[in-house]
């Protein structure tokens, strides 16, 4: 395969000032190259390729003619050129220059695509600076580490506390608004006026009752900080 794709570029770069590539093949000699290469006959296969070779450089040419890599655009699109004769059905009754020219056309956007990501991408391991003693100093030396593993702690410790005071300390039906409101117990959070649809009381009537039992809650979070101190 290396020694075909070598030929093909020496014939790329023998024709390219001339304009002379190997001319199409009828449908019939065509027909019969892809029926052969179904069957494995690589000479086939590679007399497909050879006699479609113009089809590439005419899609470069149209549609990105102001591409600086005009090589690296014919090295893609033949790539995908022979993807589109690996690929062709010649029972569809479609012709194979337009399947080819979209299989193509794919294949030069996705390599634009790929460029496009990677230019965006700096590896933390890429040297920014010199210090002083001529190390290199590299993104992940002054990339800083914010640990939160104390503050996960007090809060999961916090969230075990309020649970207790909710379900101690708390009436029934401000227990109930409370666990309904902010989605405790994994149910999904409510809004005020859906719990006083669903209780059969005025949305006015649970705020009040929401308030009072975060005033008791925060109460007896202060008395249990004061008890540690």
């Amino acid at each position: 395969m290396f020694n075909f794709l070598s030929k093909l570029f020496c014939l790329f770069l023998r024709v390219s000032g001339s304009g002379s590539f190997p001319p199409p093949l009828d449908p019939q000699e065509e027909a019969e190259c892809f029926r052969r290469a179904r069957m494995g006959d690589r000479k086939a296969r590679e007399r497909l390729i050879e006699h479609n070779l113009r089809l590439v450089a005419h899609i470069v040419k149209k549609y990105y003619p102001a591409c600086r890599n005009q090589e690296d655009l014919v090295s893609i699109g033949t790539v995908g050129l022979i993807k589109a004769i690996d690929s062709f059905d010649v029972t569809n009754g479609a012709r194979f220059a337009t399947y080819a020219g979209k299989c193509l056309q794919n294949e030069i956007l996705m390599y634009f695509r790929s460029q496009k990501k990677s230019s965006c991408e700096i590896s933390i391991n890429e040297t920014i600076d010199i210090d002083k003693d001529g190390n290199p100093l590299t993104y992940i030396d002054v990339i800083s580490c914010e640990d939160t593993i104390a503050e996960d702690i007090d809060l999961k410790i916090s969230s075990k506390k309020a649970l207790e005071i909710i379900r101690r300390r708390l009436s029934p039906r401000e227990r109930q608004i409370i666990v309904l409101r902010y989605g405790l117990n994994n149910r999904r959070p409510v809004t005020q006026r859906e719990i006083a649809a669903a209780l059969g009381i005025s949305r006015s009537y649970v705020s009040r009752i929401e308030k009072s039992a975060i005033d008791k809650i925060r109460k007896e979070f202060a008395g249990t900080e004061e008890k540690l101190l």
